[in-house]
């Protein structure tokens, strides 16, 4: 094999399919699995022996049949490699969650007393204290997560894997394989889409094609600013935005955050990635655009 041929070829790495499946302890049923449908089997074979002195098993059995089997799809079926069970609790919760909700830290005052009692009669469910995951934002940029520990974010660059070489690109696989091995923690790589304002860059090219050694330069650089112009008039232009989220459930995790993060810029520089943290401004800068993309960025953010 010649050195072109080596260098264009790239080693296949298999990837389970489901790395947080869950282990299998009894036959293809996981623990949850085992545990609900013998909960299930447990009280069905209760009901027959408290029903067995006026019920036929027959009869039983016909009564008790879709609820095994209601029972059993909720244990064993999944959706889009999420359990039924789980899916059945999310509904309920989510059934019984205020669906609507105001930035009220101290709590919804009820109406006032002077209120018509029609117009109490025809108040619908009052609204409920928004409850945000984040509760500070440390100097440093740390988010305080109450309950859920600390939290450090960091914005990744990106690089075109396709435009490398096979070599290239199984260099930068194994180093990003070896971070991800490394990782000690709950680790979330965000990659958000958001709309591009092009109007600096936009400026920045017509203002400084004047200063090019060469009129064809400059003509160039015109065209290339009013292209630009037409394409932002005409489409939605969107950028990419990856972040790097580091959290650690305990309270008094932050230090450790942070350190993940140094420790991930370090092995990302040899997958040619660079992570930068962010500070406490554009930490508070992201959540926000996050909660309300379409809002204008802050001046000097």
């Amino acid at each position: 094999m010649s050195a072109r041929d080596d260098d264009e070829s790239v080693l296949p790495a298999k990837i389970p399919a489901d790395v947080a499946k869950s282990d299998q302890v009894l036959g293809p049923l996981t623990a949850r699995q085992t545990a609900i449908l013998a909960t299930a089997a447990l009280l069905l074979y209760g009901g027959y022996w408290a029903s067995r002195s006026f019920m036929a098993p027959l009869a039983y059995l016909v009564l008790v049949a879709p609820v095994a089997v209601v029972v059993t799809v909720a244990a064993v079926g999944r959706r889009d490699g999420i359990g039924m069970d789980q899916l059945l609790l999310a509904a309920a919760r989510f059934h019984r969650t205020p669906k609507r909700r105001v930035p009220a830290p101290e709590g919804v005052p009820p109406l006032p007393a002077v209120t018509p009692a029609p117009w109490k009669a025809q108040a619908s469910r009052p609204p409920a204290p928004l409850h945000l995951p984040c509760r500070s934002i440390a100097p440093t940029g740390m988010l305080d997560l109450a309950a859920d520990g600390q939290a450090a974010l960091a914005a990744c660059s990106t690089l075109n894997f396709h435009l490398r070489t096979g070599g290239e690109q199984q260099a930068l696989t194994a180093a990003f394989a070896r971070w991800l091995n490394s990782l000690t923690g709950p680790t979330q790589i965000l990659v958000r889409a958001h709309r591009l304002d092009a109007t600096p860059l936009i400026d920045e090219v017509a203002q400084t094609a004047p200063a090019l050694p060469h009129p064809a330069l400059e003509r160039a650089a015109l065209a290339h600013a009013a292209f630009l112009g037409d394409l932002a008039a005409e489409r939605d232009l969107l950028t990419r935005h990856v972040l790097l989220v580091a959290r650690e459930p305990t309270p008094s995790g932050a230090a450790r955050a942070g350190h993940r993060i140094a420790e991930a810029t370090r092995a990302l520089e040899a997958a040619e990635i660079t992570v930068s943290a962010l500070d406490a401004d554009t930490t508070a800068e992201t959540l926000r655009l996050a909660a309300d993309p379409d809002a204008a960025p802050l001046a000097g953010a």
